[in-house]
């Protein structure tokens, strides 16, 4: 990122409104005597510069500030970085004897500088894909009890996807510590899952759920040293969030939090759905579901070879477990069912190398 002297002065302008002409940018703290350059070397994220122009015939000074990256204090994603500057531009001028905000604004690509600093909701814009949702399929198979090779061929290529994206690794440790950390405490991960259930349900109880909870802290300790299998995800998986063309051609929807995490977050979110899909219907995993997991598992194994993700996995069953047993977002389960998803949980939670072939032993207690 470079901070462009020209690119700077048309900023302030549109923001002061009227022609700006800028005479010093430096460090702050570290002032230097020197030519304005039409480039500042050096410029990097987390150092805060003094500003000084003039505009209308009156000298101004601002200071401008990026954030630091990493260290793993919840500011590696851009995203992070965005929402933190973006409340502090609300939240500075709110309290009394508080230094003022001016504005938030963004680096783009080209090294120009743009406001946000009056939004107040943000939006994204994305093409219109055509296609049908793969749980249309699932569906499909849950009424007619019956699988096709096609069905076979999407599992293996929902598998095959997982393999090529998660071969893409980064050597960033902290960032695997927080990924995992977020497993149990972000918004819609176990601790925000575990809040969403009402408070008196027949098939559960707060001590149930704390046992759970403290069972997926447990696992917080046992994998956050992994950091070696930080990999390129999707990181909400699940058959709401592809959509299939014709044959095994199919398109991804909604990518979630983070462009990096564990491998086993993408290959849960997924699988999950099978068993979970086959207890509705069958009251336990078989039939076409189990072909249809066995297919999707065996292959991504067969193919990354990654053993160890067998060692990994549990607690991140254990959480696409709470979302599909959720009185929320699926109301009208059976209560037999919701039981098995939380034996399953369990069962997890307990097991130190998860066997795909005993998914039925882990849906009994």
């Amino acid at each position: 990122m470079e901070l462009r002297i020209e690119k700077l002065r048309e900023y302030l302008s549109r923001l002061y409104n009227g022609e700006v002409t800028i005479e010093y940018v430096g460090e702050l703290g570290k002032r230097k005597a020197k030519k304005l350059e039409a480039e500042l070397k050096g410029f990097g994220y987390g150092t805060p510069y003094l500003i000084e122009f003039k505009i209308n015939g009156k000298q101004q000074s601002v200071v401008l500030e990026t954030m630091r990256t990493g260290e793993g204090f919840g500011h590696e994603h851009f995203s992070d970085r965005a929402k933190c500057l973006i409340w502090q531009n609300y939240a500075f001028n709110k309290l009394p004897k508080h230094v003022r905000s001016i504005d938030v604004g963004a680096f783009t690509k080209n090294n120009d500088l743009i406001s946000v600093g009056k939004a107040e909701e943000f939006f994204i814009l994305v093409d219109k894909i055509e296609g049908e949702e793969y749980h249309k399929h699932l569906d499909r198979i849950a009424s007619t009890g019956k699988i096709t090779k096609l069905d076979l061929r999407r599992a293996k290529a929902l598998s095959d996807y997982l393999v090529e994206i998660h071969a893409v690794k980064k050597d960033a440790p902290t960032l695997y510590v927080r990924r995992i950390r977020e497993l149990l405490g972000d918004g819609e991960q176990i601790m925000g899952l575990i809040d969403s259930y009402p408070s008196k349900l027949d098939f559960t109880n707060q001590a149930e759920l704390m046992e759970i909870e403290k069972g997926c802290l447990e696992w917080r300790w046992k994998l956050k040293s992994n950091t070696h299998r930080l990999s390129q995800v999707h990181g909400d998986y699940h058959p709401w969030n592809i959509l299939f063309h014709k044959a095994i051609d199919f398109t991804i929807l909604d990518r979630s939090r983070g462009e990096w995490g564990e491998p086993a977050d993408d290959v849960t979110a997924m699988s999950i759905n099978y068993i979970f899909y086959s207890l509705i219907n069958f009251g336990k995993l078989m039939g076409g579901f189990e072909e249809l997991f066995n297919m999707f598992i065996d292959n991504y194994l067969d193919k990354t070879h990654d053993q160890e993700l067998l060692t990994v996995i549990q607690p991140f069953y254990a959480w696409r477990a709470l979302v599909v047993a959720s009185p929320i977002w699926y109301p009208t389960l059976d209560q037999d069912v919701r039981r098995k998803l939380f034996n399953f949980i369990h069962n997890m939670l307990d097991t130190e190398l998860f066997n795909p072939k005993e998914i039925n032993l882990y849906i009994g207690r």
